[in-house]
């Protein structure tokens, strides 16, 4: 049976109307970003096709996926031709891929550097309007052997608890840990607050033979990490 829509069959549709035709007969990596988001939203306007739509919608965000991500709910709904439902399908979709990025980073396991511990921290916390504290606990052979929040705060800082910190750390058997939080104002220096909870958390760790391997700073774009500057 001819697939339609409405009173249209699909062989009428213009080009740029026919996505879910092309990922089916050339494959998803054969769509533009534009043309994946047209699918989401099913349909455009008497004016504007999906597809037209959804170039609009990445256009105002410079064609940056990241930071079509970034986009709320009400701020999709600005656009003419979004309503409720088609700003929630965008919004779930693109949690959906960074839920992805997180599994795919996860896979890494083994910290060989302050560039892993980025790789697996920044699709967690890296984006984030506000400071979260996480810890990696680590084996002998520095595999990633489970990981927490350990605290979530405001704009301007986390408070971070060192006994559940450690508590955590021996229910794991865990002979390192790094720590990681997040500058959501995107500043790559370490705060005197920054610097007092390491030496603290180190202080900790000596008496429980726990190493403190690093501290790392994270946002979205970069990272700081304490063993490499020198700070540990």
């Amino acid at each position: 049976m001819e697939e339609t829509t409405g009173s249209f069959s699909i062989k009428y549709w213009a080009e740029d109307d026919k996505p879910r035709e092309k990922l089916i007969l050339k494959g998803k990596t054969a769509l533009s970003d534009a043309e994946l988001i047209a699918i989401l939203i099913g349909s455009g306007s008497r004016n504007e096709s999906a597809v037209e739509l959804s170039k609009r919608i990445l256009k105002s965000v410079d064609n940056n996926l990241n930071a079509l991500g970034k986009l709320s709910v009400k701020q999709l709904m600005t656009f003419k031709g979004i309503g409720e439902a088609k700003a929630v399908t965008i919004a779930a979709a693109a949690e959906l891929g960074r839920r992805r990025r997180e599994e795919d980073t996860v896979d890494l396991k083994k910290i060989t550097s302050s560039k892993a511990v980025y790789e697996i921290m920044q699709p967690l916390i890296g984006e984030l309007p506000h400071e979260e504290f996480w810890i990696l606990y680590l084996n002998n052979s520095n595999k990633v052997i489970y990981k927490s929040q350990l605290s979530k705060g405001g704009i301007t800082g986390t408070i971070v608890d060192v006994r559940l910190a450690f508590k955590l750390a021996l229910e794991h058997n865990a002979t390192g840990m790094i720590l990681v939080h997040n500058h959501p104002s995107g500043a790559l220096q370490a705060s005197e607050p920054d610097r007092q909870i390491t030496k603290q958390m180190q202080q900790a760790g000596q008496s429980l033979s726990v190493n403190i391997l690093d501290h790392v700073i994270v946002t979205e774009k970069a990272y700081l990490s304490f063993a490499d500057e020198g700070f540990l």
